[in-house]
């Protein structure tokens, strides 16, 4: 099957922007395909805001998002791709969802050279997603 993620992007886009909040995408700068200014990227990643007042020409493709964005005065072309995108939220209050990784997308390291310990079984307490706004 194909992945649900550009879907669950717009739709979670058009929920945020039905309820006039501004739409903010956290991306890994360091994914394949990311094209955005280097001087917006801060830990290898970048926040940006998807609000029709911020961007023009948006798509919301099943592959890629693109748009056009002003930086320090300078129209810049965005391209990033959907599996870069980590979280999309409303700035206002945070509300939104995080992506976790893509079938296919590495798999996280393991926890030593030996791999999972007893504690990093299916048992393991999984910790809840939070959103913070960057600035």
């Amino acid at each position: 099957m194909s992945s649900n993620r550009p879907y669950l992007l717009r739709a979670i886009y058009d929920w945020i922007t039905d309820n006039q909040l501004t739409p903010y995408v956290l991306v890994d700068a360091t994914a394949e395909g990311v094209r955005v200014p280097p001087q917006v990227i801060k830990n290898g990643q970048v926040v940006l805001n998807l609000a029709m007042r911020a961007v023009a020409n948006l798509e919301l493709g099943n592959d890629y998002i693109n748009f056009q964005a002003r930086f320090s005065g300078v129209s810049q072309a965005i391209h990033i791709p959907v599996q870069a995108v980590l979280a999309l939220y409303a700035q206002e209050n945070g509300q939104g969802m995080m992506f976790p990784a893509e079938e296919g997308d590495p798999p996280p390291p393991s926890s030593g050279p030996e791999g999972p310990g007893p504690s990093d079984g299916p048992d393991k307490p999984k910790r809840s997603p939070h959103l913070r706004v960057v600035k």
